[in-house]
């Protein structure tokens, strides 16, 4: 599975299932939409899911998401979910059958960035942003990953 892209230098696991990576240096891949990693990138596996994730952002238009979390329907629906902190972004599983190659880039400047979760999106016009996720917006019912999917 190519979640995390070349470069790990080092990978920390234990037995809670918490992991942290570290890369050679920040870089961005490019999937059905560009995504953003930090030098550490942290989280906990479970059964489907990697939850408490941080290192991570997704880029659509001109947004950066923070990507909190995600998962895979159990059985598989050839699906994968991204939980960037107000709805989920789904992509085909496909895309990340094999790791990608990430071009060095420098942090991103909290200006330019919503990773931090310092943004309101309440001031955004969620046509927009549903136009920029691919039309697919899930809305997040709690914070355990459970979401009704919905048009907005």
């Amino acid at each position: 599975m190519g979640l995390l892209p070349k470069g790990i230098t080092q990978f920390d696991f234990d037995d809670t299932g918490r992991f942290e990576v570290h890369l050679d240096q920040a870089c961005n891949a490019k999937f059905e939409s560009e995504l953003h990693y930090d030098t550490n990138v942290s989280g906990t596996l479970s059964y489907g899911q990697i939850g408490a994730l941080s290192g991570i952002s997704s880029q659509e238009l001109f947004l950066w998401f923070p990507v909190k979390g995600i998962r895979v329907d159990v059985p598989s629906s050839g699906l994968i979910y991204f939980d960037v902190g107000v709805v989920f972004k789904q992509f085909s599983l496909s895309l990340f059958e094999t790791p990608r190659d990430c071009m060095a880039v420098r942090d991103l400047e909290s200006g330019n960035s919503i990773r931090d979760g310092k943004v309101n999106l309440r001031n955004f016009d969620m046509n927009l942003i549903k136009k920029a996720l691919g039309g697919t917006i899930c809305r997040k019912v709690d914070k355990r990953s459970s979401a009704i999917a919905q048009s907005v």
